[in-house]
């Protein structure tokens, strides 16, 4: 099972680079793998029927205290979607090497969507485990809002893909919700576990009985919604507008059968709580009869199929809902049989719109004499979907009609009950015949003389998928006792009604079941026959039950209370931002302090300055701040913030901790880099400051209060500690498991790798949106050589007052045939140089590169790591830019900062990721003592690889910020330099200059 997930994965990643290599054919290497793993399968077969050998399943711990395993079981319920999943998977997957044109964008995204939810789909039937089945859940809702949204630049599909994620989504969460008090009530997270407790946890009284019914309908809520059923029905016809691939897959056989495979998995333990009949009943039947009566009124071929699957879907949950053995074994042989027929019968829909350009009845004429092979295939569909023999759909009616009379005779939920829904579910089949009648009369009859539909001629590659299917079904029908022997152990789960039981055959001799299915013929050819009648009826009467028009108006209301709230909560005033989260903030922990029954008197705790140092910096971070905040120039305010920065680090530092002292510095030293950047493009001086009014006064009281509560906060919480310190035992922790003395280090990328790990990855974030925010053509990789720039052609002035003398050294030094300092510092305009920068900077740079390494290597046991012997990197990285410009950053970093991002995250993954090969945990690290020549014994840790990564990455971000705020600005502003004069010192300002 872990192979099929995978090699769904691994191929969907590269299904782009196939698509670039092979184009459309590349469908046919997408459609292998559900193939293959078909025919794996197909050889488990033996072991998932089988009483004595065990089933197939897989058990990884992910997340043991959540009880949260990659647990994954075939039994026969999953054996059986997974023939549906798999096999329909391929043969779609291979219809759209011909479906699709050469020259169609996006196939390559496509491709990989379609077979990445298969692997999705595959995951979710055979998924042992509440929150992994969830999991797989949303990843279908995902990946099928992407593949419905496929034609991005036609709004109808944009609305469709949007509203069937908002429905399933709301679904998916009631189903969270559902899902976690089921197993919160059964003390497990095990699918089969809960299964099992079943008859204990339905036989429970008070609360936790209640909770589990509600917990139980939440999960009927989700499948509702997946399956479309009432009253959340509507967003599979308007899905519709995916591909006809899709609509094939997805809303026939795949996405749309999650929520019957829910209802079918949870039939046989909870079938019989409380709101299950009652829920199943009247909203499956309701479901079946709407769905039926709107397929009549649609001209479209897909309507008719997608308002045809609404009802059926409706009809198949009823009857797996029913929770009676005979129920069952008819209801899953009506779950093959819909995948088999209406798979093909909507292939057959793409045929046509592809050869044709049309899917309106009103425009289609004659098509079964263009094309009488495709007329055949759609005809065994058709036929089956309306219930005539030999066909499979036949063979699943008159089991369910059979089901239904014994439940209605036999059944717990009464006969008046009984028959009532099985006279619904009659005259829902009657829809049935008659839309599927609709179908072949507007897709191939021939129509209005003298019309004919221009049709091409169909190869075989194109018809043979739903050629297959088709015959599928016409084999399943003529055979049927193969797939009753499938079903068997799954309905042989729930109690039998009808003392004869229950077995699939195409003739059960003269029997009520077969009575109503001439019924239902005789009703439905009349139902046809009289179409125009209809059509008329269903013109003058509105529609019932819009929930569509219901889920608009939702969705307008929505916008309309988010406009609302919006224009009262952002108003674009910082200080009415500030304010708010400032005053929550202040408010939730004065509340605490001040309504909870606490004697805080004894627990506040003060620490005596033990160095005269530690006043003098609490002097100075008190004094930047105060000095920020009443800054006039921009400059100055982040300057004197960078005093408060610095000043803690001071404090850091005097109280024993030097790698934060370190990290402080160089974080404060890099941001005023960064700030300074960017604001080279806002004014100099801030706005005017000299506010009157309770604004002042409000801001002054806000930032004394809210500092007070903090430091009240710091010195309660401090004093009120019960136990020992977590941090006492990190020493030892770090030293005989980290294998190393930097407590502070050992602990970011050893005991907390996973945190690093996610805060690495949120620095690659960071990075990647100040890039998009920044660059117009591409995120500065590609810039040009110096070699290709002219000498002091970047960034010149014409005049300047004060510049003659200076100039003429500068060009000099310009003009100079020796090597140059730096690589690119020949680039500049004489006038931006600096000889005493470009020198300093090409003595300190590789050394300052030599730091950083040290630190790197050295953090594991000594001050320093990859956090931050990458911000030294930076900063050399800086100095060499503020010395050389744009382009001698282009020289110094000739990889691109997204590379390297990606360069460390890939790095820090494997390191957690290798040890799992080894038996191992996820950055699980490892100690190696080894002996050198001239190093002596040599103690390594693999956890420095971590390091490495994290080096990169910090590294990576420098450079973005570096060619963001920095390269891409300097080449705005060349441009905006031209026509700025330099002015010699001997010559006269003129007025106005």
């Amino acid at each position: 099972m872990l192979f099929v997930l995978c090699a769904h994965v691994i191929v969907a990643i590269f299904a782009p680079i196939l698509f670039t290599r092979w184009g459309r054919s590349a469908f046919y290497i997408l459609a292998a793998v559900p193939a293959i793993s078909f025919g794996w399968l197909l050889a488990q077969y033996n072991n998932v029927f089988s009483d004595t050998l065990p089933s197939p399943s897989l058990e990884i711990l992910w997340v043991p205290v959540m009880d949260l395993g990659l647990s994954f079981k075939m039994d026969q319920l999953s054996w059986l979607m997974s023939l549906l999943v798999l096999g329909v998977g391929a043969l779609v997957l291979a219809y759209c090497a011909r479906y699709f044109k050469s020259d169609d964008a996006g196939l390559g995204g496509f491709g990989a969507q379609l077979l990445a939810f298969a692997g999705a789909m595959f995951g979710l039937v055979t998924a042992d485990n509440l929150i992994l089945l969830f999991i797989f859940w949303e990843l279908t809702t995902v990946l099928s809002y992407l593949l419905i949204g496929y034609a991005r630049t036609r709004i109808a599909a944009r609305r469709a893909a949007l509203q069937a994620l908002i429905v399933t989504t709301f679904g998916g969460l009631a189903m969270l919700v559902g899902l976690i008090m089921v197993g919160e009530t059964a003390g497990t997270y095990s699918i089969s576990a809960v299964l099992a407790q079943a008859p204990e946890l339905m036989a429970a009284v008070g609360s936790s009985k209640t909770v589990l019914n509600i917990g139980i309908a939440l999960l009927l809520v989700g499948a509702v919604t997946k399956s479309a059923l009432l009253p959340f029905h509507f967003w599979l016809p308007g899905a519709m507008a995916a591909p006809t691939p899709v609509s094939a897959y997805l809303h026939a056989a795949a996405m749309v059968k999650a929520g019957i495979y829910l209802i079918a998995r949870l039939a046989p333990g909870f079938s019989q709580s409380e709101y299950w009949q009652t829920m199943i009943v009247v909203l499956g039947l309701s479901t079946m009869l709407l769905g039926g009566w709107r397929a009549l009124r649609q001209y479209d071929l897909k309507l008719i199929l997608a308002y045809g699957t609404v009802s059926q879907l409706g009809f198949i949950a009823l009857v797996v809902g029913l929770g009676g053995q005979e129920a069952a074994m008819a209801g899953m042989a009506m779950v093959l049989a819909h995948g088999l027929f209406k798979a093909s019968l909507f292939l057959v829909v793409g045929i046509i719109d592809h050869q044709s350009g049309t899917r309106d009845i009103r425009e289609l004429s004659g098509v079964f004499k263009s094309a009488p092979k495709l007329g055949v295939v759609a005809l065994v569909g058709a036929a089956s979907m309306a219930g005539l023999p030999p066909m499979a759909g036949f063979v699943a009616k008159e089991g369910i009609f059979q089901a239904f009379i014994a439940s209605a005779m036999h059944g717990p939920a009464g006969a008046s009950v009984g028959w009532i829904v099985l006279v619904g579910m009659v005259l829902g089949s009657v829809l049935t015949f008659a839309y599927s009648a609709r179908f072949m009369w507007g897709g191939f009859a021939s129509k209005s003389k003298g019309m004919a539909t221009v049709f091409k001629p169909i190869g075989w590659p194109f018809l043979a998928a739903p050629a297959l299917l088709s015959l599928l079904t016409l084999g399943y029908g003529m055979f049927p006792q193969t797939v009753e022997r499938w079903i068997k152990p799954y309905s042989d789960q729930f109690p039998a009604y009808d003392p004869n039981g229950i077995h699939l055959l195409l003739w059960h001799g003269f029997t009520p079941a077969l009575g109503l299915s001439a019924i239902v013929i005789l009703l439905g050819i009349a139902l046809f026959w009289a179409r125009t009648k209809v059509e008329a009826f269903q013109a003058m009467t509105p529609s019932p039950m819009d929930f569509e028009r219901g889920y608009r108006q939702g969705i307008v209301l929505l916008d309309a209370v988010a406009i609302w709230v919006t224009g009262r909560t952002q108003r674009g005033s910082l200080f009415f931002y500030l304010a708010v989260i400032l005053s929550t903030a202040m408010a939730s922990v004065l509340a605490v302090l001040l309504l909870t029954e606490q004697n805080w008197s004894n627990d506040l705790y003060f620490v005596d300055p033990t160095s005269p140092f530690q006043i003098v910096a609490g002097a100075v971070v008190v004094i930047g701040a105060i000095a920020a905040a009443r800054a006039n120039k921009r400059f100055m305010a982040v300057l004197m913030v960078s005093v408060t920065g610095y000043g803690i680090a001071l404090i850091f530092a005097l109280q024993g901790a030097p790698d934060l002292a370190l990290t402080q510095m160089l974080v404060e030293t890099i941001v005023l880099v960064a700030f300074v950047l960017a604001m080279r493009s806002l004014p100099p001086r801030l706005m005017e400051r000299k506010q009157v009014g309770s604004h002042r006064t409000a801001r002054v009281i806000l930032g004394i209060g809210f500092g007070a509560t903090m430091v009240g906060v710091a010195i309660l919480a401090m004093g009120s500690r019960i136990h020992e310190p977590v941090s006492l035992a990190l020493p030892k922790l770090a030293y005989e498991v980290g294998g190393g003395l930097n407590v502070v280090n050992v602990t970011l990328v050893d005991i907390r790798a996973w945190d690093t790990f996610g805060e690495i990855s949120v620095l690659a974030i960071a990075a990647t949106g100040i890039a998009s925010l920044i660059f117009v053509r591409g995120r500065g990789q590609n810039l040009p050589r110096a070699v290709t720039v002219e000498t002091g052609s970047i960034g010149g002035l014409k005049k300047v007052p004060g510049f003659g003398p200076t100039i003429e050294i500068a060009k000099k030094f310009t003009a100079s045939p020796s090597n140059p300092w730096l690589v690119a510092g020949r680039t500049l305009a004489p006038e931006r140089r600096s000889i005493i920068i470009e020198v300093v900077t090409r003595l300190v740079f590789h050394s300052i590169i030599v730091v950083s390494i040290y630190l790197l290597l050295a953090g594991h046991n000594g001050t320093g790591g990859g956090f931050a012997g990458g911000l030294v990197a930076g900063l050399a990285l800086t100095i060499r830019y503020l010395a050389g410009g744009r382009f001698e950053l282009a020289e110094a970093t000739r990889i691109s900062a997204g590379t390297l991002l990606g360069l460390g995250l890939a790095v820090a993954a494997l390191t957690g990721a290798v040890p799992l090969f080894f038996g191992g945990e996820i950055f699980q690290s490892a100690i190696i003592a080894f002996d050198l020549p001239v190093f002596g014994h040599v103690k390594f840790v693999t956890s420095t690889l971590f390091d490495i990564g994290v080096y990169l990455v910090v590294v990576g971000l420098v450079v973005d910020v570096l060619r963001s705020l920095g390269s891409e600005i300097d080449q705005h502003e060349e441009g905006g330099m031209e026509g700025i004069e330099m002015i010699e010192d001997d010559e006269p300002l003129e007025a106005g200059r």
